[in-house]
């Protein structure tokens, strides 16, 4: 039993832990090529958050890892068969009601760990300060943690070597056979504001890519995956750790 995953953990054990930090795992349900599954986002969103804590936990830090909330912001992808789509102001009023219970239960902070780049929640987190003074929010992508370069010849944007990767370690079963993946190609944007990053626009899904990936699988193995959970999870519990024992006014130097 892992006591640091709500989940799992019971009322015996929770209703004598002063938790410091709620961690909410967000991903989507969405297509990831041909050889990913749809919940690949909720699946590396739960590990990235549940390894992390594990290491947080085992250093003094109580945190809580919430279950995952599986459905994201999909509106460029409606049309792709099964994308499951969350709009905004449902998504914040889903996070609004996680914050009421944290706050009635003296959480004082939440991370919400993001796994689905159609998410963006720093909009809603401002939102939550009007709303919720005394709860600290903030958020992670966790393909930004750290350099992929580092770890794979082509991370990839979407069902690529990166995310492949991560799945065939925390899911093997899961993953088809790269021969049967398409290979990822994507067409990009033709207005030099969107090439340089001054302008921005959610995509069309099924007018950038054939087979729903973004980013080439074909270099993905399992040992990658691991190497990069592992990378990834040792700097958020870091973060974890440096937030958990400071208070709002100590978060600046």
């Amino acid at each position: 039993m892992r006591h640091y995953v709500l989940a799992e953990t019971n009322w015996k054990a929770v209703k004598d832990t002063d938790y410091s930090i709620a961690i909410l795992p967000w991903g989507a349900t969405e297509a990831h090529n041909y050889h990913l599954p749809y919940a690949t986002d909720n699946y590396e969103a739960t590990a990235m958050a549940e390894e992390s804590a594990r290491k947080s936990w085992a250093a003094g830090t109580k945190v809580i890892v919430l279950p995952t909330i599986p459905f994201g912001i999909n509106t460029g992808q409606l049309d792709v068969k099964l994308c499951m789509n969350l709009n905004p102001s449902t998504q914040y009023a889903i996070l609004k009601d996680v914050a009421d219970v944290l706050v009635r239960h003296q959480v004082p902070k939440l991370v919400i760990l993001n796994s689905h780049g159609g998410n963006n929640f720093k909009t809603m987190i401002r939102e939550l300060a009007i709303d919720f003074p005394d709860l600290y929010v903030c958020s992670i992508n966790w393909w930004q943690v750290g350099n992929n370069y580092d770890y794979f010849v082509e991370p990839g944007d979407h069902a690529g070597e990166m995310e492949t990767s991560l799945i065939m370690h925390t899911h093997p079963h899961l993953v088809l056979p790269l021969e049967e993946a398409g290979d990822g190609a994507a067409k990009s944007y033709r207005l030099a504001g969107f090439k340089e990053g001054w302008v921005s626009s959610q995509r069309h899904w099924t007018k950038v890519t054939a087979d729903t990936g973004v980013g080439n699988p074909q270099h993905s193995t399992a040992d990658k995956g691991e190497v990069f959970l592992q990378a990834t999870t040792d700097k958020i519990s870091t973060f974890f750790n440096e937030l958990a024992p400071l208070s709002v006014d100590e978060l600046y130097e």
